[in-house]
């Protein structure tokens, strides 16, 4: 069998078993949490997430384990920018997305911090243990004050959560803990059998394994967010469709990067300097620009769900036209420059000041 075909499959089957095992995952952790009586909130910002955020963590680790340290730290930072751009753009698209005050509040604020640390962490190069280190004791605080919060403002999730009855048996613990374990498996293999198909299609394909791990392992690995809140969109479920996305974006620095960067010692997790030029800017671009799309109206509308859209598409444009067309690199680079971005811009700043203007007529006729 031709190597490439063999890589492909992988590549395929690899994704296939992630999207199967996360699946197994989300079943095992949500069921857990509804026994446990977490509210629905809670678990799309932390449940949830970690189970939609598994293939990350096992891909990432995996390619640690091989020495790809840019497929680790490439499949993190993809995987954030397709999550705000693809999974809320198409989320959005179903169903303008109503964004619960929380998420203005407190958790995108935070997710901006966050995303401007590690931006900040790996500007040397590499994210050291240290660094993990800390980011892993954010985790921990940030998941008892997600947890504390929620149950102090009951009247706000209360609402949220959909009419599911599980009943706590033997029986029902014995099969949410079955479903973590072969979820676990399958996750494993999954995450072995990608990260060997990635390496692979970029040696063969003659680039790096950055790029690799910024379209076709970051997308295959965001899957489950994808399907995730597409679904609680469909069901008008918006809150955890987004506390879905926000969760899982953080979960992917403070577990999955701190993981691999605590993994690798004193040797520090090695982070190209493209990805620090390029892609980490654009990761923080893209959740700065979540708050004033959040502003409005206190929803996504299904413009600025296309406008996501459209953007993740220049963005992989960006990342595969030096190896497939290099003579419109330079014009393209332009028209992103001269007419995309400013006109994103532009859409964002009128909508912010036209609803504050909004806001404030409403605070001045009271």
């Amino acid at each position: 069998m031709p190597t490439f075909l063999l890589s492909a499959i992988e590549l395929l089957v690899g994704i296939a078993l992630l999207f199967g095992g996360g699946e197994l995952f989300v079943q095992g952790s949500v069921s857990l949490a509804w026994i446990l009586g977490i509210p629905q909130l809670v678990i799309g910002l932390t449940v949830v997430s970690l189970g939609t955020s598994a293939p990350e963590l096992f891909v990432s680790i995996s390619s640690v384990v091989k020495g790809s340290d840019a497929l680790a730290v490439s499949n993190v930072i993809g995987s954030n920018i397709f999550n705000v751009m693809v999974v809320l753009g198409s989320s959005a698209l179903v169903l303008p997305l109503k964004v619960e005050s929380r998420l203005v509040r407190r958790d995108v604020p935070l997710l901006i911090a966050v995303s401007a640390s590690v931006w900040g962490m790996a500007s040397s190069g590499k994210v050291t243990w240290q660094s993990g280190t800390a980011l892993l004791i954010a985790l921990v605080i940030n998941t008892v004050w997600e947890i504390r919060t929620a149950r102090e403002q009951p009247e706000g999730v209360e609402e949220a959560e959909p009419e599911i009855k599980i009943q706590t048996t033997n029986g029902t613990w014995i099969k949410a803990f079955s479903g973590l374990l072969f979820g676990i498996l399958l996750l494993n293999l999954g995450s072995k059998l990608l990260v060997s198909g990635a390496s692979t299609s970029a040696s063969l394909l003659g680039v790096n394994e950055a790029i690799i791990g910024l379209t076709i392992v970051s997308a295959g690995t965001s899957m489950p967010e994808l399907i995730t809140s597409l679904v609680a969109a469909l069901k008008g479920r918006t809150d955890l469709a987004i506390g879905n996305v926000v969760g899982s974006s953080l979960l992917n620095q403070l577990l999955v990067l701190a993981s691999c960067a605590v993994f690798t010692g004193d040797k520090g997790l090695q982070v190209e300097e493209i990805l620090i030029n390029r892609d980490l800017p654009i990761m923080v671009l893209t959740t700065l620009a979540c708050l004033p799309i959040f502003w409005t109206k206190g929803r996504i509308s299904r413009l600025e769900g296309g406008m996501l859209l459209g953007l993740y598409i220049c963005y992989l444009i960006e990342q595969l036209i030096p190896k497939t067309v290099p003579s419109w690199q330079d014009e393209f680079h332009l028209l992103i420059i001269s007419f995309i971005l400013p006109t994103a811009i532009t859409i964002i700043i009128v909508k912010t000041v036209l609803f504050w203007n909004s806001q404030n007529k409403k605070r001045s006729a009271l």
